[in-house]
């Protein structure tokens, strides 16, 4: 290992390390705009030029390995002058309007100028104008004169996202950064890219021009979406939540978030927040007092059933839990794992080492946009040679390197496993992880067991914050779902039957509905006003068995209330022992026990389970669209002008449309089986035979039956124009 002097410090680095990364090891500030620990070296800023001795001009220390016995300065009048005159040549094009520079107070130029520009510019010719880009809803490319050609968004794109959304076109003063004629930026990790962003150039469109960084109090927080349990710092203003930030943690998130993360919070704010307790009256909703509507939920609740959102706090699932019959696996279908799997289903491994992996089977996963960030730690793998091996119903693409990929109908999901079991022989670190689609198939179980059948690790990507934590609760409770199914009270917590269940018409049997929600509903007898994550404390377990727990980072409006305290006077009222509880920490104390999460995890089930289901005809894959998964999502505004966020349509390929008599584009009737729903007809020739992708947790669809089943596709007439 290389040793090495920088401003009189001794060093010894691994070989092939650059001077940027001596210097970070030694605490050692060298300025740059271009060079990102996570991305590739471009040394096109020139901000981090030093003196090496003997070296017969200054060097760009990101770019510069180190050799033995080499000697560094950082700050002498070498090294200060180049900084300097980087920095002016910089300046000579960047507009000087910092006071209205939406990037104000935490730009990074900004920072710079202030120790390495001059208090005056020696130039006095206009400075160039670059116009503003539109790029999509999420990211502002409003004040591109501002560029400074870093390239740090084009290397992510190309490097983490797995997509090259933006580029350089021009050279010298006319080079600058655009998208791809008539596109956007679709990417479900274009956010970072305004993270990444050193000037005011990409900023955040739906933060844009609303707050200063100086008027932000900061709170840590965990994001209650998917199953990754990503870090955040929230940002508030006068009891608002103003924005949302990456919280580094390398072992989980890294520095990166999803959109669904950064952009939900919009949602904490919709315009159909419900602040006080509702109850119906001759079948219309009127605003309550507490007392009243929990006397009235009370006195319907008696053998009750409780179905809970995986994304509710630990404390949440576990007083739900205690009520009665309850169960969080809404958008399961098969149940025939129950009493013959051993622990908790989990990742099977930390988060950290998915990046390690040499062979990966994935089953049944819309990867990027179930879990972006495991996609993410997969892409990178594959770029260092593992071998990603795909087995689905349909045929996305998933931004990276792919050894093999196998499409079959969802009947013949849990058949088509046993196949990959020498394509993962002989690997020293092999996995395979299920996803969201293989555990909500009507042979769950049975998928499962021919997983385990292949013996190499096994894993299960986490659908929601609590998809892990649901089982930490000591969910399911009394039957669980199929239980809670035949009961003719129901009470709701944090759920939309009709988008968050396998079937839209889960509580078609029930009589009598209390629905905790933070936004109003049509559905339920009383609705019980509850604060959403930022808005109370709690717990989630993510997918690979690490318990967080957060405090709430904003006042809730009105007269809504954290869900744990409801649940517990629901409780209280209604005789049910074990709700003496006066504060969170009290109630995860009696969830955990002192338990050992880690001790609970384990993926062993019986390798005789078998799930019953047959199905003819034409077969429905249904995902989850990344934007529609939760209420939360569901209400933000940016994100519904999304891509991503686009009305489902019926996709098939060319030998179904041909069949059916229908061009892509003309309208369809999908039935399935008491409900219907109008959609335009696609054509996605990857996709088998005899199947319709139709997606869920959508109005449009929620006239539907459940995720998996046949359907009926028929032409649908013209409709009449008056």
């Amino acid at each position: 290992m290389p040793k090495l002097e920088i401003d009189g410090k001794l060093v010894e680095v691994a070989q092939g390390a650059t001077v940027m990364d001596a210097a970070h090891k030694l605490g050692i500030f060298v300025p740059h705009f271009c060079y990102h620990k996570k991305l590739s070296i471009a040394a096109n800023c020139r901000m981090c030029l030093v003196e090496v001795e003997k070296a017969p001009k200054p060097m760009p220390a990101c770019a510069t390995p180190v050799a033995d016995g080499m000697k560094v300065q950082t700050q002498s009048p070498v090294a200060k002058t180049a900084q300097n005159g980087v920095m002016e040549f910089l300046l000579i094009n960047h507009p000087l309007d910092c006071p209205i520079c939406d990037q104000g107070g935490e730009c990074q130029l900004q920072d710079l100028a202030v120790g390495y520009g001059a208090s005056a510019s020696r130039y006095q010719e206009e400075k160039r104008v670059v116009l503003h880009k539109d790029v999509g809803p999420l990211v502002a490319a409003e004040e591109m004169s501002r560029c400074i050609q870093c390239t740090r968004c084009v290397r992510f794109g190309q490097e983490v996202a797995g997509v090259m959304e933006l580029g350089m076109i021009g050279r010298g003063e006319h080079a600058e950064i655009v998208a791809f004629v008539g596109k956007t930026v679709d990417s479900e990790l274009s956010g970072n890219m305004i993270d990444l962003c050193p000037v005011g150039a990409l900023t955040s469109k739906p933060f844009r021009y609303s707050a200063r960084t100086w008027e932000l109090s900061r709170r840590k927080s965990v994001s209650p979406h998917d199953g990754l349990g990503a870090n955040l710092v929230v940002q508030v203003r006068q009891g608002r939540v103003m924005r949302v930030l990456p919280l580094e943690n390398e072992a989980i998130n890294e520095c990166w978030l999803s959109d669904k993360d950064r952009f939900s919070y919009e949602g904490l704010n919709a315009p159909d927040r419900l602040t006080r307790p509702m109850l119906r009256r001759d079948g219309k909703l009127e605003e309550v007092d507490w007392e009243v509507a929990l006397q009235h939920a009370a006195a319907g609740l008696q053998d009750a059933g409780v179905l809970a959102s995986p994304h509710a706090t630990l404390e949440e699932l576990h007083l739900a839990g205690k009520l009665g019959a309850a169960d969080f696996r809404l958008r399961h279908s098969d149940f025939a794992g129950d009493g013959r799997r051993q622990g908790i289903p989990w990742l099977g491994m930390p988060i950290a080492e998915l990046g390690n992996l040499d062979r990966v089977l994935v089953v049944g996963s819309f990867l990027r946009k179930d879990h972006p960030l495991i996609a993410q730690r997969l892409r990178q793998a594959a770029k260092k040679g593992a071998q990603i091996h795909v087995l689905h119903s349909v045929d996305d693409d998933w931004l990276m390197p792919l050894a093999s990929k196998t499409i079959v109908a969802p009947s013949a999901l849990a058949q088509a496993i046993a196949a990959f079991k020498d394509r993962l022989a002989g690997a020293n670190n092999a996995a395979v992880l299920l996803g969201n689609f293989a555990q909500q198939h009507p042979q769950a179980a049975q998928i499962h067991a021919a997983a385990q059948a292949l013996g190499v690790k096994l894993g299960f990507l986490g659908e929601a914050a609590n998809s892990v934590g649901g089982y930490v609760a000591g969910l399911p409770t009394g039957g669980g779902l199929p239980a809670v199914l035949g009961k003719k009270s129901v009470l709701l917590l944090n759920v939309e039957p009709q988008l968050d269940c396998a079937d839209p018409q889960t509580l078609r049997g029930a009589s009598f509905v209390v629905n905790l929600t933070a936004w109003k509903s049509d559905v339920g007898d009383v609705l019980l006003p509850i604060a959403p994550f930022t808005e109370t404390a709690g717990t989630f377990v993510n997918t690979e068995g690490r318990a967080q727990s957060f405090q709430a980072t904003v006042a809730p409006p009105g007269e809504t209330r954290p869900a744990w305290k409801v649940l517990r006077v629901l409780g209280t009222l209604l005789g049910k022992p074990g709700f003496g509880f006066d504060t969170i920490e009290e109630v995860r104390q009696a969830c955990l026990g002192g338990r050992d999460v880690a001790a609970l995890l384990s993926n062993a089930i019986d390798p005789e389970v078998r799930s019953s289901w047959s199905i003819a005809g034409i077969q429905r894959i249904a995902e989850v669209p990344i934007y529609f998964a939760d209420p939360l999502v569901r209400r933000a505004p940016a994100l519904q002008e999304t891509r991503d966020a686009q009305p489902p349509r019926a996709w098939m390929n060319a030998r179904l449309l041909q069949k059916l008599g229908v061009a892509p584009g003309q309208p369809l009737i999908v039935r399935q089986g008491e409900g219907s729903a109008r959609l335009a007809a696609a054509l996605d020739d990857q996709l088998p035979d005899d199947c319709v992708r139709v997606a869920a947790a959508h109005a449009s669809t929620a006239g539907l039956g459940p995720m998996f089943g046949s359907v009926e596709l028929q032409k649908a007439p013209m409709e009449k124009v008056a």
